[in-house]
């Protein structure tokens, strides 16, 4: 039998040195075990590690590995007993984009009237070696390799079926974006107003709508929303902390969360716009330490009597009704205080 385990973990490339200036290269130190850590003996083992570049400072020796440009090779390994531990431990360069969100809020706004809004308030930071020193905007465009590890720009993927699309910050609409409409998917290119170096933040804000029939469905009063829980911000995402708030129609009842995962839930809210009484229901769920691994849907099952979708309009109705017959009680009164002969 043939089994294959994927194991993803995050935050275990560490910078070494941890500062460095705009024209210095990055490097970082990862360490693990030469062995599979199991609970069994394992008669054969091999390992592989590949590199994101070539330029290796040091590399543990144990059982002669070889080198082949940006691949370690290590083993075979024979009758390693259970539980072996060995300290594994890489020191290489690796310019890669070291971006992580650090917290995220996702808010999805369901409408029975044919349209979903989707805001994503992200906070990000460069998590790799520290900028060192000043930042030269002149070095920085005149020469390709100065600030090799920051982080200019990096693309977003979108649903297909996004329209309406803004990306903003605190200042306000950043221009500076660009989508590209693909078959699947709105490739969208974020850059901020600044490149980002080790160590240094941004906040930005993207949203956009989508048609409900695409992710809604109902049979009669039963209605099921089919969603993402998290979605794709950047290649190779790491998201520390991840807050989702999926506001219902007001009205829904009975309400079931089915995740893929574990999530933690936190009190439903309520939520109040225009033409709202008692408030619409807002489910709160809330994941730390997440990867690409888990952009997968989540269902949300309600109940929802369609005869509360004609409470807003009939609001309508009435405050006009009340408004034009207030006009006509007004002008028809005489408020002066003697009557002309």
């Amino acid at each position: 039998i043939s089994v294959i385990v994927e194991t993803v973990y995050t935050h275990v490339l560490q910078p070494y040195p941890t500062q460095i200036t705009q024209s210095e290269k990055q490097f970082v130190v990862f360490e693990g075990n030469h062995y599979f850590y199991s609970p069994y003996p394992t008669k054969t083992q091999t390992m592989r590690v590949k590199l994101a570049s070539r330029n290796v400072e040091t590399f543990t020796k144990l059982g002669n590995p070889t080198r082949s440009e940006d691949l370690l090779d290590y083993g075979p390994f024979k009758d390693v007993p259970a539980y072996s531990q060995d300290t594994f431990k890489v020191h290489y360069e690796n310019n890669s984009p070291f971006l992580t969100i650090t917290s995220m809020t996702r808010v999805i706004e369901v409408s029975h009237w044919g349209n979903i809004a989707v805001e994503e308030n992200v906070d990000l930071k460069h998590t790799g070696a520290v900028l060192k020193g000043p930042f030269s905007r002149y070095d920085y465009q005149r020469q390709p390799d100065s600030g090799i590890s920051s982080i200019r720009s990096f693309k977003t993927i979108l649903p297909a079926a996004a329209q309406d699309v803004y990306y903003r910050d605190e200042i306000g609409n950043v221009s500076t974006s660009h989508l590209l409409i693909l078959d699947d998917s709105v490739e969208m290119e974020i850059r901020p107003r600044f490149p980002l170096f080790g160590g240094w933040k941004t906040h930005y804000i993207v949203g956009y709508n989508l048609p409900s029939y695409e992710y809604l469905y109902n049979l009669g009063d039963q209605y099921a929303l089919k969603m993402r829980f998290v979605d794709h911000v950047f290649d190779e995402q790491v998201i520390d902390s991840l807050t989702v708030k999926i506001i219902l129609p007001e009205g829904a009842k009975n309400i079931q969360v089915d995740s893929p995962y574990e999530i933690g839930r936190a009190p439903d809210e309520l939520h109040y716009t225009y033409l709202d009484t008692f408030g619409r229901p807002v489910i709160v769920a809330y994941k730390k330490n997440l990867v690409e691994q888990h952009i997968q849907d989540i269902v949300v099952h309600y109940t929802f009597n369609k005869v509360l979708m004609l409470q807003e309009p009939l609001l309508v109705v009435a405050a006009f009704y009340i408004l034009f017959f207030t006009v006509i009680i007004y002008v028809r009164l005489d408020f002066s205080i003697t009557k002309d002969p």
